[in-house]
């Protein structure tokens, strides 16, 4: 978590408590033969800024860690999944 207000790179809010890192490609994953062969150590690490509700959105709406890693491991891919991207369209309309 970042102490100072960042934006969220799903609603583009930014939140009085900040944000938290999400990991495109879940931290369970990275001892995976399948995930260690298709991406670099440096694509595994990479975080994005999320709010706490957005990133609350996204384990709940994909609850497959490996699904999550596989499928979502972009902001424009999180965004092609139709739940999370209705639930976008709905925190950008928040305060």
């Amino acid at each position: 978590m970042s102490n100072a207000p960042a934006t969220c790179e799903l609603c583009q809010r930014t939140p009085r408590k900040g944000t938290t890192e999400h990991h495109l490609i879940p931290r369970t994953c990275h001892r995976n033969k399948w995930f260690k062969k298709q991406f670099s150590r440096e694509e595994m690490r990479r975080t994005v800024e999320l709010c706490r509700d957005c990133h609350r959105a996204v384990h709940e709406l994909v609850p497959s860690e490996k699904e999550l890693g596989r499928e979502f491991n972009t902001v424009a891919k999180l965004l092609t999944h139709e739940p999370i991207a209705r639930f976008v369209d709905w925190a950008r309309k928040q305060k």
